[in-house]
């Protein structure tokens, strides 16, 4: 009976704990703050990248696997840009949109591919 209570004590804890980490921002005004707009996603065979008017500069965009393969990359992009996705496979991809030079990151994002 005692390792039963210790056992769901235990349980009851990490439920709590991740409760707590669990991530509860507003989606809708962190869309507002955001240069760059993705659409769409999840995505099948292509994402296209919006860059707001008001950023002007030259800018890359980098596109990683998941596990921190580089999928892809191109420099001086115009404001809207379209990634074909038949060499990616179905998975979570990260983004960097990244100020040329400076060769700081400006933003960063995740997609979606489902094929």
């Amino acid at each position: 009976m005692k390792h039963v209570f210790t056992i769901l004590s235990f349980m009851l804890l990490i439920t709590i704990t991740s409760q707590a980490q669990t991530y509860r921002g507003n989606p809708s005004t962190e869309s507002k703050d955001r240069i760059v707009k993705l659409y769409p996603n999840p995505a099948t065979s292509y994402i296209t990248f919006d860059v707001k008017k008001d950023y002007t500069g030259n800018y890359m965009i980098q596109i990683y696997s998941f596990l921190g393969k580089k999928m892809y990359e191109v420099a001086n992009i115009p404001q809207k840009s379209t990634v074909q996705l038949s060499d990616f496979n179905r998975g979570l991809y990260i983004y960097h949109l990244i100020d040329m030079p400076t060769g700081k990151i400006i933003e960063s994002g995740k997609f979606q591919v489902s094929h």
